[in-house]
């Protein structure tokens, strides 16, 4: 008994002394260790791990988003059945609203995942690398599973539908002025494939 103890305490160290020296690599000015061995540090760090100096020095959001999705089935005898539209940002909304100590899965999983995907696919939703490829699955995930967990009933793909719209200036409707304009961009994403849910 003694001996496995000792073992999984060391295990422990080790694990954490890695973890610890990547994310250090990951944060620190880029060096030739942290170029030579880019892959390995960005495979440990995304997206679970990921630093970055925003505590500091916040980069408020310019606009609104609104991330809907819908599912598809496709049963046995080849018929399709597409459901309604379900605002996965809204059930953050109402998770965060009026909770004192909202988690930071509430408030920022579904919202990093997407700037997340605009940044590593741009508009054409091809990916063009691992990561890209990682982030679009990243995205379908946490999607198909939010549509589960809150929705149920059985699917195989799913399509996503954001909305954004941009926050005006402080003070720009102001003193019985009316608001302007601002448009409104909505993109729909492609159908994507998802291992079958809401099947038992």
């Amino acid at each position: 008994m003694g001996a496995a103890t000792g073992a999984a305490v060391v295990l422990c160290l080790a694990a954490t002394l890695i973890h610890v020296f990547l994310v250090f690599l990951h944060v620190a000015p880029a060096n030739s260790v942290s170029q030579q061995y880019s892959k390995l540090i960005n495979a440990w760090v995304f997206p679970v791990f990921e630093q970055n100096w925003r505590l500091f020095a916040p980069d408020p959001e310019s606009v609104n988003r609104q991330i809907s999705a819908r599912t598809m089935r496709t049963a046995p005898d080849g018929s399709v059945r597409v459901s309604g539209w379900f605002d996965l940002s809204g059930v953050d909304r109402a998770a965060t609203e009026h909770n004192p100590f909202p988690s930071h899965t509430t408030q920022n999983m579904l919202r990093r995942a997407w700037s997340s995907y605009l940044e590593t696919l741009g508009g054409d939703d091809q990916p063009r690398s691992e990561r890209g490829v990682m982030i679009q699955r990243y995205l379908r995930n946490i999607a198909a599973d939010r549509v589960n967990a809150h929705r149920g009933g059985p699917f195989d793909s799913i399509q996503l539908r954001v909305v954004t719209e941009p926050i005006g200036p402080p003070g720009a409707a102001g003193a019985g002025r009316p608001a302007p304009h601002r448009p409104v961009d909505t993109r729909y994403l492609p159908w994507w494939k998802v291992a079958p849910h809401g099947t038992h």
